[in-house]
């Protein structure tokens, strides 16, 4: 019997860590690592394995600005209809199609900057706050556009006010 309760307490244990939410899901304030200012606010959530990112809030912009400088739709995209028609904020996926390496590394997925319409494909590694080079949880966000040759932004971790809230 007591064989059989630890067995149990095992498999409720390995069950309960597969279906735990990785360090990158959750909430993130996007910084431009040239002006050094917030830029929007995130949620990134993963639904069978596979990893999402969309806009809470832009900081500086309407919040009703539509993704007019995106194309009508690109590949592997989960929505369907014209883009250009859709809002930044809401429910648009900029980040689809992500894997996980391991926990709190994601690639094989894509990024798309609704500012400019580019898709890069997207590398997320999660750095934890070691008091020295991260002084809070960050996101390394690399979008690469091929070889190697791309650019990482640094989000720190925020609360769903925070992100939701920018202006």
């Amino acid at each position: 019997m007591k064989k059989l309760v630890n067995g149990c307490i095992m498999l409720c244990l390995v069950a309960a860590n597969c279906f735990a939410a990785d360090v990158v899901e959750g909430y993130w304030v996007s910084w431009d690592e040239k002006t050094g200012k917030q830029t929007a606010g995130w949620e990134l959530t993963a639904v069978n394995g596979v990893l999402q990112g969309k806009i809470l809030s832009l900081y500086g912009k309407p919040q009703t600005e539509l993704a007019s400088k995106c194309k009508t739709s690109y590949k592997g995209f989960p929505i369907r209809g014209d883009i250009r028609t859709m809002k930044v904020v809401g429910e648009i996926p900029w980040i689809f199609g992500m894997k996980m390496d391991r926990s709190g590394q994601w690639s094989g997925g894509n990024i798309i900057n609704p500012e400019d319409g580019n898709m890069y494909q997207c590398k997320i590694t999660f750095h934890p706050a070691d008091g020295n080079r991260y002084k809070v949880d960050t996101l390394e966000v690399r979008g690469e556009l091929f070889l190697g040759i791309g650019r990482s932004q640094f989000w720190q971790r925020a609360t769903k006010q925070e992100a939701s809230s920018l202006r």
